[in-house]
């Protein structure tokens, strides 16, 4: 939903950036790879010890290569490749999930109640994905949803950045909204592939 309505407008500002990732060597699989290593070691590394807001600043700068390496790919000679997707795709399933690790380990380190929401909005999220994959093995368009990546990833990145700046019950709020949406999305996308049978 979000992304549909704001990828215009980013990727007018983006394009020129990528087109200098691209005029200085970089190919858009490095940015991905690059990126996903930054996050994925900032979640594992900032979030078990509870720096909330400094690991989401960081985690938010890796995170905006998901963005410039679709327009290097969009933009460069070769384009977009199938090889490209693929790699984005998975990793996006990667790093999606080492916020949340990031965050349960410190929750279960806490003996935190939250810990079970926040496991419940990893297991629904990572469905989320995996269905449209499925849908679209079987030739059916599979995109829809009240909460895609794009905007399952503002909220837990909010919620647990305001938790880090001491805001009240800014986690709780968020990750149950995450797991709450997540489970919506995991229905809206079963009849969506329901329907087309």
């Amino acid at each position: 939903m979000l992304s549909a309505s704001i990828k215009p407008a980013v990727t007018r500002a983006i394009n020129p950036i990528a087109r200098g990732a691209l005029a200085i060597g970089l190919t858009p699989n490095a940015v991905t790879f690059i990126g996903a290593i930054g996050l994925v070691t900032s979640a594992l590394y900032f979030y078990p010890k509870g720096d909330f807001f400094i690991g989401t600043l960081v985690i938010s700068f890796f995170a905006l290569s998901d963005l410039f390496d679709g327009a290097m790919a969009r933009i460069s000679h070769k384009g977009a490749s199938a090889w490209g997707g693929f790699l984005d795709s998975t990793i996006d399933r990667l790093t999606d999930s080492a916020i949340l690790v990031g965050l349960t380990l410190y929750l279960v380190d806490a003996d935190d109640s939250l810990t079970s929401v926040v496991i419940g909005a990893l297991v629904f999220g990572s469905l989320v994905p995996y269905i449209r994959a499925k849908a679209e093995s079987m030739q059916i368009s599979c995109s829809g949803g009240i909460a895609e990546r794009t905007e399952r990833l503002i909220i837990s990145l909010t919620a647990i950045g305001l938790e880090g700046l001491g805001v009240p019950f800014a986690l709780a709020i968020g990750i149950w909204l995450l797991l709450v949406l997540a489970v919506v999305t995991v229905i809206q996308r079963i009849l969506i592939v329901k329907a087309a049978l």
